[in-house]
């Protein structure tokens, strides 16, 4: 799939429900209860024949987001299932880990190689009050899970917010190299007026004094997202940078991503999206799915407006699906 502005799209990033057992203020906000309704969830029959259609247009990596994605029953289930379709070549998970120790195991012998984690400080009162639970010790050990049950790629991800945790980057850069863990730093999306109201924390100057620091050179790892990866002379350290508003990445936009309610939103900076769960519901041919598909390609814009229209995108991370 070839989109108008000559992007190869193959990645789709499934979100499985739109519930956290987390309160994120850049994600989901204290208090917010306006969560999609359970039957207007895309059931997994409906997931994976939509998926083998994404598949069969040439979408071969496939990462399953939330929310928190360990929130949704039988969720091994589904990524065997996913695993087995033809052309999917790269499943992968994102989580905040509080309930992965439980089910690290099943979801790598399920298919899922990579795993990306969500850790914005080793400080335990600092990740209560950035996700209003004191979940720290549950973090760090389904990370060891995650570690013992041999996922190929373990990425660590912390959005930097100005004033809260941007003095702990260097304990994190520790903390990974000691842990063989890949470090992914990342800016704040200012999608609602939570995560707008976090700041904005330019990480190039970031970039520049870790290079200097530790020899960084540039690296290519695994995976089809859009940081900038770095790693030691040595190759034992890598660490991504991902930075939508310094430095956008819109040019090299190979994904879609799709709600639990089936809505495929085409970029997170934008508000065009196309409705997939009625079309499921009444029973549509794989050919009018397909069309539906290609259709949306041909609507996918060219860049985010997050620096010219920072208040145009209303709508929470976690409605949007990882």
């Amino acid at each position: 799939m070839i989109d108008p502005f000559g992007r190869k799209i193959e990645y789709l990033r499934l979100s499985v429900t739109d519930r956290c057992d987390l309160r994120c203020s850049y994600c989901l906000p204290k208090g917010y209860s306006g969560f999609e309704e359970p039957q207007h969830w895309l059931n997994f029959d409906e997931i994976e024949r939509l998926v083998r259609v994404f598949a069969k247009l040439g979408v071969g990596r496939v990462r399953l987001t939330g929310g928190e994605p360990l929130l949704r029953k039988n969720l091994p289930d589904l990524a065997g299932r996913i695993s087995s379709i033809p052309g999917i070549h790269d499943l992968s998970l994102s989580t905040n880990a509080t309930r992965l120790d439980r089910q690290a195991e099943s979801l790598k012998a399920a298919g899922i190689d990579r795993i990306n984690i969500s850790l914005d400080s080793l400080v335990a009162e600092r990740i209560e009050k950035l996700t209003g639970r004191n979940v720290l010790g549950p973090i760090l050990s389904g990370i060891r899970a995650a570690r013992d049950a041999g996922f190929r790629l373990i990425k660590i991800n912390m959005v930097i917010i100005p004033g809260v945790n941007d003095g702990e980057i260097r304990e994190m850069v520790r903390f990974c190299m000691d842990h063989g863990l890949i470090l992914r730093l990342i800016e704040t999306m200012p999608m609602g007026d939570s995560a707008r109201s976090q700041g904005f924390f330019d990480l190039q100057p970031v970039m520049r004094d870790l290079m200097e620091k530790y020899a960084l050179i540039p690296a290519v790892l695994p995976g089809g997202g859009p940081a900038r990866y770095l790693q030691t002379p040595d190759g034992r350290f890598s660490m991504g940078f991902i930075t939508p508003i310094s430095r956008h990445f819109c040019e090299t936009c190979n994904r879609l991503r799709l709600g639990v309610d089936g809505t495929l939103y085409l970029c997170l900076g934008q508000e065009d999206k196309i409705e997939f769960r009625q079309l499921l519901r009444a029973d549509a041919s794989e050919e009018m799915l397909e069309a539906a598909v290609l259709a949306a390609i041909e609507r996918k814009p060219e860049r985010h407006e997050f620096r010219e229209s920072p208040q145009k995108i209303v709508r929470f991370m976690s409605a949007t699906g990882g």
